[in-house]
Order: C-alpha cells, then structure tokens, then sequence
C-alpha cells in the first residue's frame, strides 16, 4: 500500500463519540506507516460506490472500509475488477468478511495485519434479481447471498433501531419472523460444471456463502465455503416446518448441526430461483445484509476477481 483510501460510514456500527476516536486511531496507524490517505466519508445510501470509484480514479492502489458488511457491500461495487485492493476494519454490527479474515475490531491492531495483507484476487457471487419497481438489478457479494426468510429479516432491519440495539434486534425480529411467516416455497434450479440438465428443488429458503465463519453464534456455518472457492456453496431449507428450522439453528448455535434431506448442502455453478406455483407471497432477495428485492433471481460466480487485503495466516 502506498496510497490509500479510508473509507467512513458514520451510519454504522458504533456511536458517533467512540466511532471519532476509533477512526482516527485508524488514520494515525496509516500515517505511521509513511502511506499517504485520504479520509472519505459516506453521506447516504449509494455513496460509498462512488466514493471508491473517484478514489480510484485519484491513483489509490487500496481501499479500506471502516464499517461493517453492509459498507463492505456498498464499496466492493466499485472495485471488482478494478485491481485496486479492498481491506476492511470493522466497526459494524455484523463484521462476517472481517472476523473470517481474522481482523481484530481494534483500529490499530486491524491495520498493522492490513500493512502485511498480501492483496489476493478472489472469486466473488453475483446475484441478479427484481427490483420494488419491477426493473432488474445485479450486485456482487462477498459473505453470503440468501432467498426467504433471511432477507425477510434484513428487510425488516431498522436501521436506527439497528444502531440502538445491535446483534439483539436481529434475534428478537428473527423470533418474529419463526412464529408469524408462513416458509412459503419457491423453484431453484441449480446448474453444475456448465452442462447437463438443471436439478430441481422448491426451497423456502437458500443461502450461498463465501465465507467460512461469520462469527458469532453462526461459527461455521457451511462447511466448504470460502472466499478462495470457485462455485457457490449452499444451504437449502427444502421445508415449511418452523421446528426444523429452530433445531437446524439451535444445532448451528452449538456446532453441532448435520446436513440431511430437509436442509441440503449443496454445491453449484449458477442458481436460478422462481416464484412458487401458486404462490401470492413475495420472496425478498438480500446479499451481504443489505435487502436487494424480491425473485425472479439468479445467483453465480462473478467473471471478474476481487483484489482483497488477506494477512498472511488467514490465506489458504
């Protein structure tokens, strides 16, 4: 790194007083270093696309975001493809991508393993899908896209309710959701190698993930799944039964959860998902967090690499 720009969510994660010092803690780690930084700070939703872009555009060979999944998600649109590393610190509520790089959520800490981070070009998802006012739309993903009702809960996520409480307004809506939705199915046809005849499934719920720990009380959940993989690997909930989901959950928690017919590790090369049959329900679409839409919606391995900040004991 020789010059870099250190991107700001001011929106999340932490409070405003402590997110000053922790910032700065930051910046003065980088100056430290003898690396030129510029310090941009996003202002409203779409912002730190372009803030990425014209800081690329200004010469900066790596971008670092201080925030959490959610931010990640918004920059890394600007940078797939562009050569230009991404790094993060975390300061969000949830920080997937950076406790499976192994980054401390101290500043300081974050960017002296940052400052030896070699950048490393990975695969990263696309998740194409229907927008609110019926166009179509396509974002990259790092961490995890899903179908059903985890994107029904990012949809649901205040943002400053969010701020207020944190990890506990995703459990409390989570139990809102198990007792009140009704699962309903969806078709997912899933393509592997390229060739041979889609194999087809109805879903209340699919996740593909990039990662191989969010963290948390999620840990492990997909055995396989790495930033480094080349296909997507899945979890399918080929079930309505909300007791199948709580003891799926309930095992994850404990690490101890197996795979079974009901709720299905998979591996794909594309994955195209459809509304049910006679289904009235709308299905919400989300990556990295962030609520993109509702299906039709296809998920697959990006053609173009990201270039990530990987230290060197998180690379395979």
């Amino acid at each position: 790194m020789r010059r870099v720009a250190l991107v700001d969510n001011p929106a999340s994660g932490l409070k405003s007083s402590r997110r000053h010092a922790t910032v700065r803690a930051a910046l003065d780690a980088l100056h430290s270093a003898g690396i030129e930084v510029e310090h941009l700070t996003i202002n409203g939703p779409g912002s730190g696309s372009a803030l990425a872009r014209e800081a690329i555009a200004r010469g900066c060979d790596s971008v670092i975001v201080c925030g959490g999944d959610g931010t990640v998600h918004e920059v890394l649109q600007a940078m797939v493809g562009t050569g230009v590393a991404l790094g993060v610190v975390p300061m969000g509520t949830a920080n997937a991508l950076a406790c499976d790089l192994g980054l401390s959520k101290n500043p300081v800490i974050a960017i002296r393993r940052l400052l030896t981070a070699k950048a490393v070009q990975v695969p990263v998802g696309r998740i194409s899908y229907r927008k609110a006012d019926g166009s179509e739309g396509c974002k990259y993903f790092t961490v995890a896209a899903g179908v059903g009702a985890d994107a029904l809960l990012m949809e649901r996520m205040d943002p400053a309710r969010k701020k207020r409480w944190g990890y506990l307004l995703y459990v409390m809506e989570a139990f809102r959701i198990w007792v009140s939705h009704p699962f309903p199915l969806f078709q997912v046809r899933l393509t592997k190698n390229g060739n041979g005849r889609p194999h087809t499934v109805e879903a209340s719920q699919i996740l593909a993930v990039r990662v191989r720990s969010f963290g948390g009380v999620l840990g492990h959940l997909v055995p396989g799944a790495t930033v480094h993989g080349e296909d997507l690997c899945l979890v399918a909930f080929k079930t309505r039964s909300r007791f199948r989901y709580l003891r799926f959950l309930l095992a994850v928690v404990g690490q101890r959860h197996t795979f079974s017919n009901e709720v299905e590790l998979l591996k794909a090369d594309a994955v195209e998902c459809l509304p049910g049959n006679g289904s009235s329900s709308r299905v919400y679409v989300e990556a990295d967090g962030d609520v993109l839409g509702h299906l039709p919606a296809r998920l697959e391995i990006a053609s173009q690499m990201l270039t990530l900040l990987i230290p060197p004991d998180a690379q395979p």
